[in-house]
């Protein structure tokens, strides 16, 4: 099953919704993992340790430095949602993505929500 890492950025009710939504779901808060602070370079490289896909706002950065990361290192991926998307509307498309795709779909792709 997927496994998902939120990012600091991260809306945290987006977290609580999909996991709502979903109970078995393995999706870790930034909390959790003890990303503040961290460079986007460090939180991929703690998401890909740990085998899950990273979940995050940030289109500014997190692009760039996901495109070098793959370069060296394999991914599990990388889902970007816009800060004006709805946790609910996230934590459905994030539960359908879990239910409906394996792993192995996701390595070294980095994808924009809405789908």
């Amino acid at each position: 099953m997927i496994s998902f890492q939120a990012d600091a950025d991260l809306n945290q009710g987006i977290v609580l919704a999909t996991i709502r939504l979903l109970p078995i779901l393995d999706f870790r808060s930034a909390n959790e993992a003890q990303l503040t602070g961290l460079t986007d370079p460090q939180v991929l490289a703690l998401a890909a340790d740990q085998e899950r896909i990273l979940v995050t706002h940030d289109m500014r950065t997190m692009p760039h430095h996901f495109a070098s990361f793959i370069e060296e290192r394999r991914s599990p991926g990388v889902i970007v949602v816009p800060q004006s998307m709805r946790p609910a509307q996230t934590a459905g498309e994030l539960v359908l993505i879990a239910s409906a795709t394996e792993a192995a779909e996701w390595v070294n792709r980095i994808v924009f929500l809405p789908l």
